[in-house]
C-alpha cells in the first residue's frame, strides 16, 4: 500500500473568511488511484506557533508534514494503517493559536474560558474540516473531474476506522471540549459503532459496501474515538487538562454501552509538567489523572489510562516540548 501525502488549505464553508492548513498522509492505492478505507484515523492538533528559533529539531518538528509521517510510522510499527491529520489553527494571534472554532469560549490569545457541549462545535468541525479535506484531495487525484475515487469494503468485513486524537500543547484544548461532548452525548444503541466489534454476528444486510474513509458525523466520530493523548499539554492559564469529574463520570457510562472501549494517554516532559511559573498545569494533570484511574477501575478495562514522562533527567527546555512529538510511545 502506497499514501497520498500533501498539504491541504480549506475552508469550512465558502462564507467562512479564514482557511486551515491541514497535512494529510493517506492510504492510497496508485495503480488504480483510489485512497483505501484505514483501520484508523490519526489526528493530531497543533499548538501555538514557533519560529525563528534556529534550532533544527524544533523545525523539523513544527512541520505538519513531518509529524504526520512520524504518526503513520509509529502506527504502522504496530501493523495499524491509518490515516494522519494534522490541524493547525484557522487563525493566530501573534504566535498564539486560535481554535475558535472548536472551542467557542476561546479569549483572543486562545485560551478557554469553559468547556461546554452546547452545539458540539468541536466534533461537528472535525467532522467538516476533514470532509473538506477529503474533498479536496479527490479534486487532485480526479484532476478537478466530477467523478471521485470510491473505497469499497465488502459487507462481510465491514469495521469502521477508529479515531485517534492527539492535542500537542495549546492543541490539548480540543482534546478537552471533545471529551466534554463525549460526556453529553446520547447513546444510540443502533449505531455503526454498536456493530463494528470484531466478532458480533448479525445481518449486516443493511451497511452500505460503499462506505466513508471519514466519520460522516459528530455522533459517529465520538463514537469512533479509541484513543486520546494529551501530548505536553499546557496553557498560560487553567484549563489545560480537563478536571470535571461529572464529565469524567458520564464518560465511563457512555463507554459501557459502546462496542468500543478507550484509552487515554497523558504524556509530559519538564517544559509543563515542571515548570514552577505555571503549577496548575502538574495539578490538573494530576487531577485529571486521578479522576481517570478511579473510572479506569470501575469500568474492568473498557476504560484505560497511562501517564508517561519523557525527558525526566533534563532541566526544562523548548526542544523538549518538540522533540516528545518523535519519541512519543503510542504502544
Amino acid at each position: 500500500m502506497d499514501r497520498w501525502n500533501g498539504i491541504l488549505r480549506v475552508k469550512l464553508n465558502p462564507n467562512c473568511n479564514n482557511y486551515f492548513s491541514v497535512a494529510a498522509s493517506l492510504c492510497f492505492s496508485p495503480s488504480s488511484k483510489t485512497l483505501i478505507v484505514p483501520s484508523a484515523n490519526a489526528i493530531f492538533f497543533t499548538g501555538d506557533r514557533v519560529e525563528g528559533t534556529g534550532n533544527p529539531v524544533i523545525e523539523r518538528l513544527s512541520n505538519k508534514q513531518n509529524i504526520a509521517d512520524i504518526l503513520v510510522s509509529k502506527y504502522q510499527n504496530l501493523g495499524v494503517s491509518v490515516n494522519a491529520w494534522v490541524v493547525e489553527a484557522s487563525t493566530f494571534n501573534g504566535p498564539f493559536a486560535v481554535y475558535k472554532e472548536f472551542i467557542p469560549s476561546v479569549n483572543s490569545w486562545g485560551e478557554p474560558k469553559c468547556y461546554k457541549p452546547d452545539g458540539f462545535p468541536a466534533s461537528s468541525t472535525t467532522v467538516l474540516l476533514l470532509s473538506s479535506c477529503l474533498e479536496e484531495v479527490k479534486k487532485v487525484l480526479t484532476g478537478g473531474q466530477q467523478e471521485t475515487p470510491q473505497t469499497r469494503v465488502s459487507t462481510s468485513s465491514f469495521r469502521e476506522p477508529r479515531t485517534i486524537i492527539f492535542g500537542f500543547s495549546k492543541g490539548g484544548t480540543i482534546l478537552n471540549q471533545l471529551i466534554t461532548e463525549f460526556a453529553h452525548l446520547k447513546c444510540d444503541p443502533l449505531s455503526v459503532s454498536q456493530v463494528t466489534r470484531e466478532g458480533v454476528g448479525g445481518n449486516y444486510s443493511d451497511i452500505q459496501e460503499e462506505y466513508q474513509i471519514i466519520s460522516g458525523s459528530e455522533e459517529r466520530l465520538i463514537n469512533s474515538i479509541t484513543e486520546i493523548h494529551y501530548v505536553d499539554v499546557g496553557l498560560n492559564s487553567a484549563g489545560a487538562y480537563l478536571t470535571d469529574n461529572s464529565v469524567i463520570e458520564n464518560i465511563a457510562e457512555k463507554v459501557r454501552n459502546r462496542a468500543l472501549g478507550i484509552r487515554f494517554a497523558l504524556h509530559g516532559t519538564p517544559r509543563q509538567w515542571c515548570d514552577s511559573r505555571r503549577p496548575w498545569i502538574a495539578n490538573e494533570k494530576d487531577k485529571l489523572l486521578q479522576l481517570l484511574e478511579g473510572v479506569a477501575q470501575k469500568t474492568a478495562g473498557i476504560i484505560q489510562v497511562s501517564e508517561r514522562f519523557y525527558l525526566a533527567n533534563m532541566l526544562p527546555n523548548l526542544q523538549m516540548h518538540f522533540e516528545i512529538i518523535e519519541i512519543l510511545d503510542i504502544s
